[in-house]
């Protein structure tokens, strides 16, 4: 019986186990220099760690660094598998007297919950590649940004929408009951599916376009790295183009989503947006969606440049821009970018939460760096949303996040150091930062878990500072609005200290 893809997982899987071939022990096996040089796509010093590795080094130089390897060293690393068998699953090739080599890419990631192996189309960035029309992408950057965009806490059904090698659904099986993903492209289908056996997990796979293959079903949660590119309208190669103009396909995933989810549900989207003269980025994403039933949080992590946007993907896509055939592309491309008075495009994060309350969208930048990842922040955004639909700021007894600095900046002045900005940095999640004044700064001073309600707070300070309270207390709760929505205060936990009136006069003095 000729072996298949998805039949010869069960013993490639055995293989891998048996020499060890893991995220961890790649690591360690490899050496931190070797694994940071795998990730620029340098072979050499990847090649020469790999040496001494036995068969996991003979492993590591097939799949990963796309070598010519001796067939009796890969037979002896695939074992259970026989060359035989992997030659007709399509898995690797004869490409020369006793030599083997890859035609799939696969590699061992671990997506917080152990390693999962991803199988997906060879990329060229080890050994030059043709980038097929069907070409199905392996674990990049997005992908990545993706899995520690997306929260993580249980879920009951989840889509993927866009699965391409499957890489978000094993992540999804982690936490969910059930996950679906859906693709277009049946190469897609097919290493998925493989991806899903060696991993022994069940997945649900659809093919077909956007949300035509679940039609009238909801999820709890949906995930989506979809086909974002802006482009022409035209479809080269089904991972990136949506065959929809300009922004077209994060249009529709933004607006379609929401019908999808369960009520409480929650979306991650990865999305691109065009920078238009004269409009303002925010608006038009927003415009994407409905007045009632959405909470959305929009994040904007990059704005490229139309020319460095346009060089980029055609490299992407295999195409020189510096030959007539990419420059000729490249100029239609511009030129359909000027033509529409696209100014920059814009990439990030879409949340959504389904809800049966007029929408709430907040649309920002976070193109500051962080570490920590976004998935679990975003749920906390969404309940500290629910919190401030829910309670009276004034009357909310507020404290700092322990995370929470407050810094002042000085430069120098005519008479020596000059006050330039306060400002209070939030040290961990999206490291947000908001100036603030002096004044904001004394009302901050006195919020702690034995302190004050916020209309209290706000009567001391008026009083000694002669302000208007009813302004100030305005101010104030658009001040605290804003630093809540970010994190950087938080209500008083329940079974905090009570209250205390001196807590606030030993700091109000601070201006």
């Amino acid at each position: 019986m000729t072996a298949t893809l998805l039949s010869a997982c069960p013993l490639l899987r055995a293989a891998f186990l048996r020499c060890h071939y893991d995220a961890d022990s790649l690591l360690e096996a490899l050496g931190d220099a070797a694994h940071a040089a795998l990730g620029r796509g340098e072979p050499a010093p990847v090649r020469m760690a790999a040496r001494d590795l036995g068969e996991l080094g003979t492993l590591v130089r097939l799949f990963l660094l796309v070598d010519d390897v001796d067939e009796r060293d890969a037979a002896a690393a695939l074992a259970p598998l026989s060359i035989d068998d992997a030659v007709d699953a399509t898995i690797v090739t004869r490409s020369g007297p006793d030599v083997v080599r890859t035609l799939v890419d696969v590699r061992p990631l671990d997506t917080g919950t152990g390693t999962r192996w991803v199988v997906s189309d060879l990329d060229g960035s080890m050994r030059p590649a043709p980038t097929a029309p069907d070409h199905v992408l392996g674990v990049g950057q997005a992908s990545l940004s993706l899995l520690r965009g997306t929260p993580t806490t249980p879920a009951q059904h989840v889509l993927d929408v866009g699965t391409g090698c499957g890489v978000q659904a094993v992540h999804a099986a982690g936490y969910a009951r059930s996950v679906t993903g859906t693709d277009i492209s049946p190469r897609s289908m097919l290493l998925a599916a493989a991806t899903a056996a060696l991993n022994e997990m069940t997945l649900e796979l659809l093919q077909g376009s956007w949300f035509e293959p679940v039609a009238g079903r909801r999820f709890d949660r949906i995930v989506a790295n979809p086909p974002f590119v802006v482009g022409l309208g035209t479809v080269d190669h089904s991972y990136r183009d949506s065959g929809l103009d300009l922004d077209g396909a994060s249009k529709l995933m933004v607006e379609q989503t929401p019908a999808h989810l369960e009520p409480g549900g929650i979306a991650v989207i990865l999305a691109s947006w065009v920078h238009v003269e004269g409009e303002d980025w925010r608006s038009r994403v927003a415009s994407w969606l409905p007045d009632h039933g959405v909470d959305a949080w929009i994040l904007q992590r990059d704005v490229a440049d139309p020319a460095l946007y346009v060089g980029t993907w055609l490299r992407d896509g295999g195409v020189d821009p510096r030959d007539e055939a990419g420059s000729t592309r490249a100029q239609m491309w511009l030129e359909h970018f000027a033509a529409a008075e696209v100014t920059g495009i814009g990439f990030g994060f879409v949340y959504l939460r389904k809800t049966d309350l007029p929408s709430d969208v907040l649309a920002e930048d976070l193109r500051h760096a962080f570490d920590d990842p976004l998935g679990d922040e975003a749920v906390d955004y969404f309940d500290r949303l629910t919190f401030s639909r829910e309670h009276d700021y004034a009357v909310t007894v507020f404290e700092l996040d322990p995370a929470t600095a407050l810094e002042r900046v000085y430069l120098p002045g005519d008479e020596g150091w000059s006050l330039e900005v306060t400002r209070v940095h939030r040290g961990n999640g999206p490291n947000w930062q908001h100036e603030i004044d002096d004044l904001g700064a004394a009302l901050l001073a006195g919020m702690n878990p034995g302190g004050l309600s916020l209309c209290e707070l706000v009567e001391l300070l008026a009083a000694a500072h002669g302000i208007d309270e009813t302004a100030l207390l305005d101010a104030s709760s658009t001040l605290v609005a804003g630093l809540h929505r970010h994190g950087l205060v938080r209500p008083r936990r329940a079974g905090g200290p009570v209250p205390a009136a001196e807590t606030f006069s030993a700091t109000s003095q601070d201006r």
